[in-house]
């Protein structure tokens, strides 16, 4: 397997897309070339599979490493291990649905997929990056589309949450720009991620670089009290950009903090565990209780984010093996379930115009498709049995509860009380907005799904009852990382 691939095909269709002679064409071009990925994606998934059979004992697999300024150290060196292969496939379901449910867009259209299409090409190659350099460029590539989507295509207050969200992830870029200089320097001059885990870094140089680099993702990834570009962003982005930020982007901070700060820095994710542990706790509870205050379809799904996040970096500060691996769970079970929540309340304002949940009502009567998907979404959210959100979330407790002091048994009990208000806001916006009389009489004119938007659904519900229903296959994907991950905590 060939992971240059991931990188060329999008950027070919980001190419294709910009020769193209009209919208139509755009469209089909960009939904070809993401489907492609798709099948990509899965081949590289059972291509994986069959060659850890065969190998083992190997920590990354289809490694190609060329050098690109050999004075410097930075290399083209790309490789894969389960994580990266989960996010991957993360990445290429929610590129899919996010150009399936954008048929409609007719304002700039060929700018508009080359920016999507350019968001795919920095998350694919920032997952399979192994040299820091690379990593961080592909990592800066997905800023600046962020910000011209929701300042051109966006609404509401667009302007000013483009600028926030730049500004923000700018400062959390330079965050990690610095810290991944203090690695190259203190670990012999190289950016390598597999020769700087097998450098000899000093307690004091990983208690000084850790923060850095963990804040830097963190604010990718929403770490309180950096989260504050989410609700903004969010709410003023365009369908296919919400999905976009939720479903991939914030994945790539979580990614980061891991691979990078977790990994290479394990003195230092032992030194600040407690304060991660305490952030999380309250970045859970926090995004639980506001959102119980919102009466924007986005605004709730963009405070629910923040809370559901949290439990991706809570069980991170909690440096077991299980809570590492619930981890990875949630990041790919949020990425699915948070892209389908804004695909369906895309679909909702697309026809009524509105996304205040108190001028909703009664659509399950004109629109059974959509509003049979917004529970789908809502009812993943909030840990029904049976889809990815309860699998993920048990194993980030089950993986929490192993470490038996107070503090830490605490934080868990903390982290479990936002379920009861999550329940309480998805089920209120749930009945609030389908279920019950038609409030507004326009509505009984309203279509349900067209086509590609039944589709981008279909596509995106498939991963989360995949993940529900037999989530061994994900998790046997996983595993093997998270245990190397464990070993360099562990001090192995």
């Amino acid at each position: 397997m060939n992971l240059t691939l991931l990188i060329g095909l999008p950027l070919l269709t980001a190419l294709l897309v910009l020769l193209a002679r009209s919208s139509h064409q755009v469209k089909w071009i960009a939904l070809v070339g993401s489907v492609l990925q798709l099948a990509l994606a899965f081949g590289l998934y059972f291509a994986f599979r069959q060659q850890r059979v065969i190998d083992p004992a190997s920590q990354m697999l289809f490694e190609q490493n060329h050098p690109l300024f050999e004075s410097l150290h930075i290399n083209y060196h790309l490789g894969v291990d389960g994580i990266s292969v989960a996010m991957i496939l993360l990445t290429s379901f929610v590129v899919t649905a996010g150009v399936l449910v954008s048929f409609s867009q007719q304002n700039m259209t060929k700018e508009f997929y080359f920016l999507l299409l350019l968001l795919a090409l920095g998350a694919y190659g920032f997952f399979i990056s192994l040299d820091l350099f690379v990593l961080f460029f592909f990592l800066e590539i997905s800023v600046i589309p962020k910000y011209l989507l929701i300042g051109i295509w966006g609404s509401g207050k667009k302007e000013y949450s483009a600028n926030k969200l730049a500004l923000m992830l700018m400062g959390g870029s330079a965050l990690i720009l610095v810290g991944i200089l203090g690695l190259y320097f203190t670990g012999g001059h190289d950016f390598d991620l597999i020769n700087l885990s097998k450098a000899s870094l000093s307690g004091p140089a990983q208690k000084i670089l850790f923060p850095f680099l963990f804040a830097g993702f963190g604010v990718f990834t929403a770490l309180f009290p950096f989260h504050t570009w989410v609700p903004d962003g969010h709410s003023s982005a365009p369908t296919a950009g919400s999905m976009f930020l939720a479903g991939i982007s914030m994945k790539l901070g979580g990614y980061g903090c891991l691979r990078v700060a977790i990994y290479l820095l394990p003195e230092g994710a032992r030194q600040y565990a407690d304060i991660i542990i305490v952030l999380s706790a309250i970045a859970i509870l926090y995004g639980a209780l506001v959102t119980m205050m919102q009466k924007d379809l986005k605004y709730i799904n963009a405070y629910s984010s923040i809370s559901h996040v949290g439990f991706s970096l809570l069980a991170m500060g909690m440096l077991t093996q299980t809570a590492i691996t619930g981890a990875l769970l949630q990041m790919v079970s949020h990425g699915l379930m948070t892209a389908l929540f804004f695909a369906v309340i895309g679909m909702i304002y697309d026809r009524t115009h509105t996304r205040n949940v108190d001028e909703l009502g009664g659509l399950m009567k004109v629109m059974p498709f959509i509003s049979t998907v917004f529970f789908i979404a809502g009812l993943c959210s909030l840990g029904l049995p049976g889809f990815s959100g309860f699998v993920a979330e048990m194993t980030v407790f089950v993986g929490s509860w192993q470490n038996n002091d107070p503090f830490h048994r605490i934080a868990t009990i903390a982290a479990t009380l936002s379920i009861v208000v999550t329940a309480v806001y998805i089920l209120r916006a749930a009945g609030r907005t389908v279920m019950g009389p038609i409030n507004n009489h326009s509505f009984e004119e309203l279509t349900d799904a067209a086509w590609n938007e039944r589709l981008a659904a279909i596509l995106l519900i498939s991963g989360i009852i995949a993940i529900g229903v037999a989530p061994g296959w994900l998790n046997d994907l996983l595993k093997p990382a998270a245990e190397i991950i464990m070993n360099r905590i562990d001090g192995k």
